[in-house]
């Protein structure tokens, strides 16, 4: 986990400030005290809230205004202004807010205001007094976090497969299995939080069966939880291959809080790594084996990383980056078998291995919805509303496959999607009709490169590069018949933000 702190602390607001101040830019970031404050121009009006986004400390001077919110440039949550709510994730938290006073031309910044709650939840008609949540990952948490937050005050059953409460799923490959970030920074909320909000968290419980006439989620413990809504938002689970080998102790998949210790265990004493799979997972994997000192070598059948996704050049460049890390490729080719100490190829090279990460993708968790008579394309087709072809029935995160555009669908494995449709399908179940039109959003941390991505793009005719990527300043356009579907920045937080803007309104 990275917190951005900003090197000038700016003006002291307490003193006032003038227009001129901004020097033509909609924000200021001063202080009040030793408080980071951010100053932001909306209309007619200047408005006071804390300038550091709550996820991972980002900058939020650097982001962008929309309406009366701020937008993080770094994993693009999003503020109100007025109130300091975290609207979307992956930020929960609120930011604070002071009054502002203007006199004569001059703005001071007075003191702080209680953030403003949402409205009491008023009971509607029809409203559920029960929801049950399949799934602890990022759309399940989100969900139930934002039910709580809205006000709902019926009985709330989160089911997790996972043996630990809801976790920051993106930094198990990324700082935390470098060794960079604590583990008391992983878990969403404290373990206290669920009792507090009055959330029935029950962990390692799989779910077996749901009786969509009576309205009944069976367990495979036993227990029995009645529902007048549900979410499933089981989320995805990694691919595992049928390689001899693959059942030996020091071989691993990466999805779970308790594999990334499980990993982090093996390390100790460990001089060699092999990484099957030039993904994404698989990349950052290596990037941290690598930080914790192991030569790491990573096999692809692929002929060059992230080429599905990235295209070529950037995924060259991405190759590149952790080869000057020392990593060692081998493209085009995969493993034949894996031994207590190597592992052998399909061109017939042996590697030292102490370590096996298969990193080979995932596959959406669709069988318990088939199984209740769910639709099924390649996901659990839901509406904008997140609702599937059973009414009362919502799905959210790494299984569900929604309207992105007229005529076309999508299944995105994104933390923050997730995360969004949650919140989106929290409101939903309560009678909201909200439908869901975020724009996907990612981020991918290699090295000392981090990739935003912004927008969807499965296949393309046409990739633009704007600036040099060599140079790490650029954005990489994905547009299939003069549209543009999705950017990949790096070194352009604010361009990613704008980007992101320019295709809900495309989109929109």
């Amino acid at each position: 986990m990275t917190v951005h702190e900003s090197q000038d602390a700016g003006p002291d607001l307490t003193e006032g400030v003038t227009l001129a101040a901004f020097h033509g830019r909609p924000m200021l970031r001063g202080h009040v005290g030793d408080q980071a404050v951010l100053l932001a121009r909306v209309g007619d009006e200047v408005l006071a809230a804390g300038a550091t986004c709550t996820h991972y400390g980002g900058p939020l001077e650097r982001g962008m205004i929309e309406g009366e919110t701020v937008r993080c440039p770094l994993h693009h949550a999003c503020f109100s202004l007025r109130t300091g709510e975290a609207l979307t994730a992956p930020a929960f938290d609120s930011i604070g807010c002071w009054r502002v006073e203007r006199v004569a031309d001059r703005f001071f910044v007075r003191e702080a205001v209680e953030a403003t709650p949402r409205r009491a939840h008023t009971v509607s008609p029809g409203e559920p007094g029960s929801i049950v949540i399949v799934g602890g990952g990022a759309a399940g948490f989100a969900a139930a976090e934002m039910l709580r937050r809205r006000g709902w005050q019926g009985r709330l059953t989160l089911l997790s497969a996972d043996a630990d409460a809801p976790c920051d799923r993106p930094n198990l490959s990324k700082d935390y299995l470098a060794g960079n970030a604590a583990e008391e920074w992983i878990p969403l909320r404290p373990d206290d939080f669920y009792a507090a909000h009055h959330i029935e968290l029950r962990l390692s419980t799989t779910v077996a069966h749901i009786d969509t006439k009576t309205r009944t989620v069976l367990t495979a413990q036993g227990s029995r939880h009645s529902y007048e809504r549900l979410l499933l938002a089981m989320g995805a689970e990694p691919v595992r291959l049928a390689i001899p080998g693959a059942d030996l102790p020091h071989v691993f998949t990466l999805r779970s809080l308790a594999d990334s210790r499980a990993i982090i265990a093996r390390t100790a004493g460990a001089k060699s790594a092999v990484v099957l799979g030039s993904g994404f997972i698989g990349l950052e994997t290596a990037a941290a084996l690598t930080a914790r000192g192991l030569a790491v070598h990573v096999i692809s059948l692929d002929a060059r990383p992230l080429q599905r996704v990235l295209g070529a050049r950037l995924g060259d460049f991405i190759r590149k980056v952790h080869e000057d890390h020392g990593e060692t490729f081998h493209m085009g080719t995969s493993m034949t078998s894996i031994g207590a100490r190597t592992v052998t190829l399909s061109n017939g090279l042996q590697i030292d291995a102490d370590l096996v990460i298969i990193g080979v993708g995932v596959k959406p968790r669709t069988g318990l919805a088939e199984a209740a008579g769910l639709a099924i394309d390649r996901g659990v087709v839901v509406n904008e509303y997140l609702e599937t072809s059973q009414p009362g029935i919502f799905a959210a995160g790494d299984i569900a496959r929604w309207p992105l555009a007229p005529g076309d669908t999508a299944r995105v494995e994104h933390w923050v999607v997730a995360e969004r449709q949650g919140q989106v399908a929290a409101g939903n179940m309560l009678g909201a009709r909200e439908p869901y039109r975020d724009v996907p959003f990612f981020w991918s941390a290699h090295h000392d490169v981090t990739i935003r991505y912004v927008g969807h793009a499965p296949a393309w005719n046409e990739v633009v590069v704007d600036g040099d990527i060599a140079a790490r300043d650029c954005a990489v356009s994905y547009r299939r018949d003069g549209r543009t579907l999705a950017v990949a920045t790096i070194g352009r937080d604010a361009q990613a933000l704008e980007q992101a803007r320019q295709l809900r309104v495309q989109d929109s």
